[in-house]
Formats: structure tokens, sequence, C-alpha cells
């Protein structure tokens, strides 16, 4: 049962980071554009995780948290570069 729900997990997870990809190209403005990157990382952070759980290791949550950081760091960074221009004041 729990493999059933993991494959059907994978492909709706797979679904919404195509729509982030369409987003992003075709995003109207700017920041659609960041937040749909922004959502990439939780949708591939989700990935990771699920994988981690369908494989049993606890291997993958470490990678899923190092690029939770990396893309809040990121986001950060060029959010404040449209605010502002710069990104170090």
């Amino acid at each position: 049962m729990l493999d059933t729900v993991i494959l059907i997990v994978f492909a709706m997870i797979g679904i919404s980071l195509l729509l982030n990809v369409w987003r992003l190209l075709v995003g109207p403005s700017v920041p659609d554009r960041i937040l749909a990157l922004d959502t990439m990382y939780i949708n591939s952070i989700a990935l990771i995780i699920l994988y981690g759980i369908n494989m049993g290791t606890e291997l993958y949550f470490e990678a899923a948290l190092l690029i939770a950081m990396l893309g809040f760091v990121s986001t950060v960074a060029v959010c404040k570069y449209l605010l502002r221009g710069d990104i170090i004041e």
C-alpha cells in the first residue's frame, strides 16, 4: 500500500515541478518567476525526502536540509537584489 502511495506522490510532485518550470519560463513578472523558483526548491526537497523514505535511508534527509538552506539564502539574495539593486550594503 505504501509503495503505491509513494508512486502516486512522485507523480504529483513531478507534475507540480513541470507546472513550476512553465511558470518560471512564461511568468508575467519577475516576482512570479522568483516564487516559481522558490517553489521548485520546495518540490525538489519533497522529492528527495520521498526518495529517502522509499529507499529507507536517512542520508537523503541531510541532502534535503542542505538544499533547503541554499534555497532560502538564494531567494533572500535575489529578492534583496531586486528591491535595492545590490546584495551587500
